[in-house]
């Protein structure tokens, strides 16, 4: 069972990018930085939440032979050499065509406690459910401003780990600024649910995490990190992700002693 809280810090990093051994040592480096888990990106064709830094990534992976199979091997290895929970995101085209039972069962094997399927409805969430169920993962619905109260208390119900709030209308990337409802969205969701609320797409800096960690809720970052790892050469993926994410934590929790950023 996942164990995150309004101070927690979720890294996105897509399998084996951007080669499989900075992959791995990036998530060491998000253990290192204070992250309690990780969402790792299972390389898919057509990742319609996705925005252009993902989407690039998870076509460079499956370019390099970093399809089902091989992203769960480093994502188990990744958990292993991190100590860190890993939370699956992937879409219901792979999961239906290797069949839910197996795929749950393989995602449990390879380290992860959760899952998230953007393209996943309620109405259709039911099979998915048991089979996550059975294979001991948390499966997470996602929260849009669009989402009726009515909805979310049906999400809040029905998930299991946390509340994937999804901050803006539109596709994953970051953001120079938060939308100007986000709070109003982050108490409508709180006041339906004892799990906790994650905040993802759009959130890019320190200062717009700790914005969204003071409302009681905390954040998700990856297009933000993925631009930071690309813009170096792949061996200084750890040191890049050490830096990026301990900036966050610290902003995130003040009152706590943060890893020394290099």
């Amino acid at each position: 069972m996942l164990n995150l809280n309004s101070s927690s810090l979720l890294p996105y990093f897509t399998a084996g990018w951007p080669h499989p051994q900075a992959f791995v040592a990036s998530v060491r480096a998000a253990a290192e930085s204070g992250c309690a888990a990780f969402e790792v990106g299972i390389p898919f064709s057509d990742p319609v939440a996705d925005g252009p830094v993902i989407q690039k990534t998870s076509s460079q992976a499956l370019q390099a032979g970093v399809h089902w199979g091989e992203a769960l091997r480093l994502t188990r290895q990744a958990v292993d050499e991190s100590g860190l929970a890993a939370i699956a995101m992937t879409y219901c085209n792979p999961l239906y065509s290797l069949g839910l039972e197996r795929a749950c069962a393989e995602l449990a094997q390879a380290g992860c406690q959760g899952l998230i399927v953007p393209d996943l409805t309620l109405e259709e969430g039911e099979p998915m459910e048991k089979a996550a169920l059975a294979a001991g993962l948390d499966l997470i619905y996602l929260v849009a401003p669009t989402t009726t109260d009515a909805r979310v208390a049906e999400i809040a119900r029905r998930s299991r780990g946390f509340i994937y709030l999804v901050s803006l209308r539109g596709v994953t990337g970051a953001r120079q600024d938060l939308p100007a409802d986000l709070v109003q969205q982050i108490q409508r969701v709180r006041l339906r649910t004892d799990l906790p609320v994650m905040v993802g797409f759009g959130i890019s800096t320190p200062d717009q995490a700790a914005s969204v960690a003071s409302q009681g809720a905390g954040v998700i970052v990856g297009s933000a990190l993925l631009r930071a790892i690309g813009e170096a050469p792949a061996e200084q993926a750890a040191e890049v992700t050490r830096r990026f994410l301990t900036q966050m934590v610290r902003a995130m929790r003040p009152g706590d002693v943060a890893p020394a950023v290099s």
